[in-house]
């Protein structure tokens, strides 16, 4: 009879990241990939699935191209009044207007997911022009069908609110099944892609051929200071460095980023966990993201060849 150790060292990689995602509860599609080579760890990773907020990495790429072709002042300045105010994190939170350059916006952007901000920034750039950017990249799965304010307003919508203080008072009351139903979370009816598709946009980032050399680097250093390191960076050691982007919606918890390593190797991941709960904060599942990124890049550097 087999014992548990002996059935782990054969189960495949695969196998081991969706056990660790049956442990916490969650279903997974996972995407790693060593971005010195093609080999590539994956579960489910051409299913179509809910963005959220790791669209944010191509928001903020446009902006930093098309400052660096000159079609965008990044020091101009924009004021951020209570009507511009959407939920989350950052702005969100202020009592005042706020007036900040459109860097920095970009800053909060990725560095707290900061809705406001996104928003804003994604009406200077143009929606379309991000549409067309994750074409241009080859992103043929991905689909932009708007910002932070067109997800929230659709949730207003499908929850019977007028706005955000209604709401957030009929929300708890919503029956799972009606949550689920939601247009923000289908990936046919949201902006949606796969974890092919977003560990290809980094790699094209990491390897500074999404844009511009100085455009890439500042996505990059922008990633690496994201605040929350409760998921991809939960699983590895400290001195392996993590720069990555979170997105959360009900039933859905998501990271990717790109692990780098002491020795020099970096892999480009992307995590998205599906939940029956639809509690924003799950600790088991956010550990489970990080322990299976773990098992998928440890795995890539196992490989023959690596």
């Amino acid at each position: 009879m087999d014992t548990v150790g002996e059935r782990t060292a054969r189960d495949t990689v695969e196998e081991r990241v969706t056990r660790v995602f049956a442990e916490a509860g969650a279903t997974v599609r996972l995407h790693a990939v060593d971005l010195h080579s093609d080999r590539e760890v994956g579960v489910a990773a051409d299913e179509q699935v809910v963005l959220a907020s790791v669209f944010k990495i191509l928001l903020v790429l446009e902006f930093a191209r098309q400052a660096g072709a000159g079609q965008i002042d990044p020091r101009e300045r924009v004021v951020l009044t209570a009507a511009d105010r959407l939920g989350g994190w950052g702005v969100a939170g202020c009592a005042d207007d706020v007036t900040m350059s459109l860097r920095d916006l970009a800053y909060f952007t990725m560095s707290v997911s900061d809705n406001t901000a996104a928003d804003a920034l994604l009406r200077r750039v143009g929606p379309d022009t991000v549409r067309l950017l994750a074409a241009e990249l080859g992103l043929g799965r991905t689909r932009v069908l708007g910002g932070p304010r067109e997800l929230l307003e659709s949730m207003f919508e499908d929850a019977g609110a007028a706005d955000a203080a209604e709401f957030a008072e009929l929300y708890p009351g919503l029956e799972p099944r009606r949550v689920r139903g939601f247009a923000a979370l289908d990936p046919a009816r949201t902006t949606s892609g796969t974890a092919r598709d977003v560990t290809t946009l980094l790699r094209l980032v990491w390897q500074d051929r999404a844009g511009p050399a100085a455009a890439c680097a500042w996505v990059r250093e922008l990633m690496s200071r994201q605040a929350f390191r409760h998921r991809l960076a939960s699983g590895f050691p400290d001195d392996v460095r993590v720069a990555a982007k979170t997105g959360t919606l009900p039933g859905h918890h998501i990271e990717a980023g790109v692990v780098h390593y002491p020795d020099g190797g970096r892999y480009a991941v992307a995590v998205f966990a599906g939940t029956v709960g639809l509690a924003p904060f799950q600790v088991a599942v956010d550990r489970a993201i990080g322990r299976a990124a773990r098992v998928a890049v440890e795995g890539l550097r196992a490989a023959p060849g690596a």
